[in-house]
């Protein structure tokens, strides 16, 4: 079995990651589970760059074909901030709780109707061969003044999904999975995996 490295150490994203990927014929590993390997900080201007980034550092110290992604919040009324800086919003604790606190008092004096926001996620495939492949999964919604819900990290416990009246961090993991930014880009990597493991 092809093993693809998934550059990262978040748990909830890595766990989310191998639930989409599960039936690709892949084994799945994260950071943790390869020899440690500098890391460079993300400093690109988009998701993609620094999606990128990631990948081809993962890539060069482990050999192995990896993927890595990079997503966060545009929020409209915000001028699509947090976006790149979305896990360092409220500075570098990278606390969800501070992040949340400080977009949600950002946002206090815009209308209701204004509140509209999209969660981006760009995922990149490079494989050692060289090849690189990119995509991007947007996810529509707007967001409310209360956390709600305890499934899920990050923003979801404030955003509501287009079509949806719960929160993210109220849709179950298979539900999430099927519609989140991270499931659409993930779809359109899905083609590209199983050429991996065929």
């Amino acid at each position: 079995m092809t093993r693809l490295l998934v550059a990262s150490r978040n748990s909830s994203k890595l766990e989310e990651l191998r639930r989409i990927l599960d039936g690709a014929g892949l084994e799945v590993v994260g950071l943790s589970d390869v020899p440690p390997f500098p890391e460079a900080p993300e400093t690109g201007a988009t998701f993609e760059e620094n999606a990128l980034a990631k990948a081809r550092d993962a890539v060069a110290a482990t050999g192995l074909p990896t993927v890595a992604d990079d997503s966060g919040i545009a929020i409209d009324a915000l001028n699509g901030m947090p976006g790149v800086l979305s896990a360092r919003w409220a500075g570098g604790t990278k606390s969800d709780a501070a992040n949340l606190a400080l977009v949600l008092e950002q946002v206090a004096d815009v209308p209701d109707e204004r509140l509209t926001a999209a969660f981006v996620c760009a995922a990149a495939l490079v494989h050692p061969s060289g090849v690189e492949v990119v995509v991007r999964g947007e996810w529509p919604g707007t967001l409310v003044r209360k956390p709600r819900g305890t499934n899920g990290f990050g923003y979801d416990p404030i955003f509501v999904p287009a079509g949806e009246t719960r929160t993210s961090a109220e849709l179950t993991s298979s539900e999430k999975d099927a519609i989140s930014h991270r499931g659409r880009a993930l779809a359109q990597l899905l083609p590209h995996l199983h050429a991996l493991s065929a």
